[in-house]
């Protein structure tokens, strides 16, 4: 039986930092810190080349278990809907009115720090609700 690999999520984007920090608050990750022989991300970027610098930022889950995000600049803006996104757990277990409760508690926390919602997917026969949200640069994701 092959290995579980691990692996990263890589997000293309106009700010990495900004988009970097805003997940590092909805999951509760934290910020890499600046590359090695760098006291800082300022010290780092100055060290680049002008069209480098701020050109990728890292956060990572502080209890090892949630995969790498990385974050990078692309110039193209965003122009459709992802193929892929991230599911926030924040429901699971919960039904009905519970769950709906945990959702939009969650989406009332995410809403300042720059997320927007998009619509309820109310539950069905083979499904619990779930609400569809975008990050700071329209990313989609879902509360689940």
């Amino acid at each position: 039986m092959p290995s579980i690999k691990q692996f990263q999520v890589t997000f293309d984007c106009a700010e990495p930092e900004r988009v970097a920090r805003f997940w590092c608050e909805v999951l509760g990750y934290v910020a890499t810190p600046p590359p090695e022989g760098f006291a800082t991300w300022d010290d780092f970027n100055r060290s680049l080349p002008p069209a480098q610098r701020d050109s990728w930022f890292a956060c990572s889950d502080p209890s090892g278990v949630g995969p790498r995000l990385y974050f990078q600049r692309v110039p193209e803006e965003k122009a459709v809907k992802n193929r892929l996104h991230l599911d926030v757990r924040v429901g699971t277990g919960l039904v009905g009115e519970a769950r709906l409760a945990a959702l939009e508690a969650e989406c009332a926390r995410l809403v300042p720090l720059g997320a927007a919602r998009v619509r309820l997917l109310p539950a069905d026969d083979d499904n619990e609700s779930t609400l569809v949200m975008q990050d700071i640069e329209g990313n989609e994701f879902c509360l689940d």
